[in-house]
Order: structure tokens, then sequence, then C-alpha cells
């Protein structure tokens, strides 16, 4: 009987559209004639979600800008979308930047990809620990799309400028939406 060194089958996934997060896979699905591809990228990453915790509103965007320059080689529009609720699903042990804690959760990043929040929230049978997430609504909001002129060659300022609207795409859909799922006025997105 031949033996095989994968856990699973990688057919199913391809099969229901899922890719590999890489450029690669990424250009692929944008370059496909006809069109009616989306690629669905979380900017923010495993890094981002050492800072996600109940009350955050702190995106890694600041320097992400590689799906930028995709949509402008390939002419893709940019939709951007926030989610109210994500970071109330769980809770996360204190690790801010600089501290032991963050230092290891770093480390461990760049050695395996992943980043390894310490987080809790329910039980099964109970509420008062567990690893599985509250009972808390997630409410995504789309914006308003974000026309790309196909330029196969982007220079840095080509980039910098659709980076910049995209930030202000995205800052827009949190400050319309923000009061209608209970954020305070005063609080803000924070790009890192």
């Amino acid at each position: 009987m031949p033996c095989s060194s994968r856990l699973f089958d990688e057919q199913p996934l391809t099969s229901a559209g899922l890719v590999s997060s890489e450029k690669a896979s990424a250009s692929y699905l944008l370059s496909r004639p006809g069109g009616g591809h989306a690629a669905v990228i979380a900017v923010g990453g495993a890094p981002e979600s050492l800072d996600a915790r109940p009350g955050a509103v702190t995106l890694q965007l600041l320097q992400r800008k590689g799906f930028i320059k995709l949509a402008l080689k390939h002419g893709a529009w940019l939709v951007p979308v926030f989610s109210f609720g994500e970071n109330e699903l769980f809770d996360q042990m204190e690790n801010p930047s600089g501290s032991t804690l963050r230092r290891i959760q770093d480390r461990l990043q760049r050695l395996m990809g992943v980043a390894m929040p310490l987080f809790h929230a329910r039980g099964v049978f109970q509420y008062s620990f567990g690893l599985l997430p509250y009972r808390k609504p997630i409410h995504t909001v789309v914006g308003r799309p974000i026309p790309v002129t196909q330029n196969p060659s982007p220079s840095k300022d080509d980039i910098d400028t659709l980076h910049a609207l995209y930030m202000e795409g995205l800052t827009q859909v949190f400050e319309d939406n923000k009061k209608n799922y209970g954020i305070p006025g005063d609080k803000h997105l924070n790009f890192i």
C-alpha cells in the first residue's frame, strides 16, 4: 500500500476556490481571462492578530503595499471592507510591544510564519474559560469600490497614491458605520 506524506488531499480546497495566499496565486486569479475572480486578502496577516483584543482598532497597513502593486499590475479594483466585532470574540493575554511575551511571539512568527496569540474565551458548557469564541455578532461592511487602471509597471508614487486612497476608503467605512455597532465616536482606526 503506498504511503502519502500529505495529511489531507488539497483538491477539495482548491475546487472550492481557495488558493494559497502567495503573490503568484493572487496574480493567477486576477489574470484569468474573462475576469469574474476576486482575491480576498487579510492584509494585516499574522502580526495583526497579536494586537487583536476587545476594543482594539489597530490595523497593520502602513507598510503593506504588495496588494496595491498587484491591483495596479492587473487593473483589479480595490474594495475596502471592515468587520465590526471580530476582536470581541476572544480575550488575549497582555503582550505590549517590547514585553517578553511579545518578543517570544515575534520570534516564533518569524520562524514559523504563524503568529501565536495566547487567547481564551468560553468553554462548551460554561462561559468563564475556554477556547470557543464568545457569542458576539460580527458585522462586515463593504465600502465603495476604488477603480484601478491597469499599469504593468507602477511607480512608487502610483503605489503610494492608491495606498492612500485605500486607507481613506477603509477609514470612511469605519467612520460611517462605527456608531451602528457600538464604537464610541471618539474612537478611530489606528494604522501602524
